[in-house]
């Protein structure tokens, strides 16, 4: 961006267009300290008179991103439920925070689909131009003063586009600025518009009114013709066409000499603005045709510095998060049925392998690799689930945390829980068909004792996801770091070599592997109180089950260390989730 100047005030709506590559999302970057499109190398931005820090953004300023970061099974009055449980100060009762979500439910014009699941590409819900509009809706809540929105109309057809600008004109109308980065729009939608900044490779070609902006390209020798779209001509007349080297150098020049020329037209004008004569009198400097009459259609809440400081925190954040988290998860019942059909097929497929053994007891061998087979193929198959949930749900973490909505802490909490009930459910429909299915040790406290076992190896497995769902930047390789932490797990799990046999690195590696430990837990416990006999010849030989573990170096620890260990590699695995939370920016994967 180069030498670009400009004044706005509240009740206009400013309209940034140019081509693809032209500056326009890097200015709005800029503007919201996002600092991602680049940084402020000379010259200032003020709000208010007041140079802008990323808490006045925060305190003052509304970004809806082009995509819309929305909980697909929650309705969109329950969307804007939850936001305003996290986003309206603590002084505000249940009662006024459900009247302001009905207050921009019904600016929005959401009331016919205020029940419905707001949906995404794979479940049905609203419309792509009501989503857009509950998009809106959740950055409304608060009253911003300025609205800044990117490409809105991106991805809906030309009717959805003009009733959604129709609605961000109204809503400048309210007393706010609403600045919106567009590339080119119809001629309906361009005469919506108060106030239009056309760029070209980051330098203004023109800045004003909509409905001069003709008259200004006319009076420079560039008419825009009859029955032409003036935001198609202009942003064609100003782009620059790479296609051969002597087009880019002709179009370089053209831009440049707009550029310049627009400069030497407003360089007089405090706001930056071009005018134009208006019969015999010229607009004062910061006013436009579009504001002249401006009345403010509402009266929306105020949330001062101090309120605003005052937001809900801690438990009330945990708590609402939670509760936002199960709702949407325990709606979306396709996932829930695959996940427990995976489950339940898999443990039937493995426990009748080991049915036709009827009542007789497995062999010692097939008992063996039964125990390494049940704790080692459950939490595989929960790694790439947890993975895959995560990364889709990236994006809105990032913007949600840079909005403040709330803080990682209680963030945390809510997700590991929330998810407690699924990973409980799951466990159960694997497990517990392939214990009574193969006969294993029929004691009570054997069966408990198990499925407890199993509980923490597959939690430490899908806590181990968590972390590198957070750590790394995409989807490909958290799967594949998870796998190769999962991979080295299973090999030093004692069962495909002996652990006395491994090498330094290897041995070490495997007292941090959960599957080792879940394994030693399980043969102890399927072993210790049995007695297994075996035919040699015409002699039957009597073996303890104790025995058995010894020989497999099972019994190094004791029962209850295998316990404790998995407990310890579970709990290091969701602090260096949590960490990951905190210092490493969750980024999408398409953000990378």
């Amino acid at each position: 961006m180069t030498n670009l100047n400009l004044k706005v005030t509240s009740g206009q709506m400013l309209a940034v267009i140019g081509n693809s590559g032209c500056g326009r999302t890097t200015l709005l970057d800029i503007i919201t300290c996002k600092d991602e499109g680049g940084k402020i190398k000379s010259g200032q931005i003020l709000i208010n008179g007041k140079l802008t820090t990323k808490q006045i953004v925060k305190k003052s300023v509304a970004h809806v991103l082009q995509d819309d970061q929305l909980l697909p099974h929650l309705t969109v009055r329950e969307t804007l439920l939850f936001i305003a449980k996290l986003r309206l100060p603590r002084s505000y009762s249940e009662q006024q925070r459900q009247k302001r979500v009905e207050d921009v439910i019904a600016e929005l014009r959401l009331r016919q689909c205020a029940n419905t699941r707001v949906g995404n590409a794979y479940t049905r819900g609203v419309s792509g131009g009501e989503r857009r509009r509950v998009s809106i809706a959740v950055q409304l809540l608060w009253n911003p003063g300025i609205l800044i929105l990117d490409e809105p109309t991106s991805g809906l057809d030309s009717f959805t586009a003009h009733n959604l600008v129709i609605t961000l004109s109204r809503l400048a109308r309210g007393n706010r600025l609403v600045l919106l980065s567009i590339h080119q729009p119809r001629s309906d939608i361009f005469q919506l518009f108060d106030l239009v900044l056309l760029l070209s490779s980051g330098a203004t070609t023109y800045s004003g009114t909509a409905k001069d902006m003709v008259q200004y390209f006319s009076s420079i020798g560039y008419p825009c013709p009859r029955y032409s779209n003036p935001a198609d001509f202009y942003v064609d007349l100003t782009s620059v066409n790479y296609r051969t080297k002597e087009e880019e150098t002709e179009t370089l020049e053209r831009t440049g000499s707009l550029a310049e020329t627009f400069r030497e037209k407003v360089k007089d004008f405090d706001d930056f603005l071009w005018k134009v004569n208006d019969g015999n009198r010229e607009l004062p400097p910061g006013e436009t045709r579009a504001n002249v009459h401006t009345t403010p259609l509402e009266k929306g809440i105020k949330i001062d510095a101090n309120e605003v400081d005052e937001l809900p925190k801690g438990l009330h954040q945990f708590a609402v998060l939670l509760n936002r988290h199960v709702s949407n998860d325990f709606r979306d019942l396709s996932t829930l049925l695959i996940h427990g059909i995976e489950a339940v097929l898999m443990a039937l497929l493995i426990g009748f392998l080991y049915y036709g053994q009827g009542e007789n007891q497995l062999s010692i061998q097939d008992t063996i690799a039964l125990l390494f087979m049940k704790g080692s193929l459950t939490p595989f198959a929960v790694v790439l689930d947890v993975v895959a949930k995560c990364h889709s749900e990236r994006a809105m973490l990032f913007h949600e945390l840079e909005d403040g909505l709330y803080s990682i802490t209680p963030y945390f909490f809510a997700k590991v829980i929330g998810e407690l009930p699924e990973h409980i459910a799951f466990v159960v429909f694997y497990s517990v068909p392939i214990y009574w299915l193969a006969n294993l040790n029929p004691g009570v406290d054997n069966f408990f004792l198990n499925f407890l076992l199993m509980w923490l190896v597959v939690y430490c497995s899908r806590s181990m996801a968590l972390w590198m769902s957070a750590l790394l930047p995409t989807l490909q390789i958290s799967s594949f770091m998870s796998n190769a932490i999962y991979t080295a797990s299973y090999l030093t799990g004692g069962f495909i070599i002996r652990l006395d046999t491994l090498w330094a690195v290897p041995y070490w590696i495997s007292f941090v592997s959960f599957l080792r430990w879940g394994f030693a837990g399980l043969m102890q416990v399927q072993f210790i109180d049995l007695t297994y006999q075996v035919q040699v010849g015409n002699f039957s030989i009597n073996i303890p089950g104790k025995q058995i573990i010894q020989n497999l170096e099972s019994d190094t620890y004791p029962l209850y260390a295998s316990y404790l260990v998995l407990i310890g590699i579970s709990a290091g695995f969701l602090v260096l989730y949590y960490l990951s939370l905190r210092f490493i920016k969750q980024k999408s994967s398409q953000e990378w």
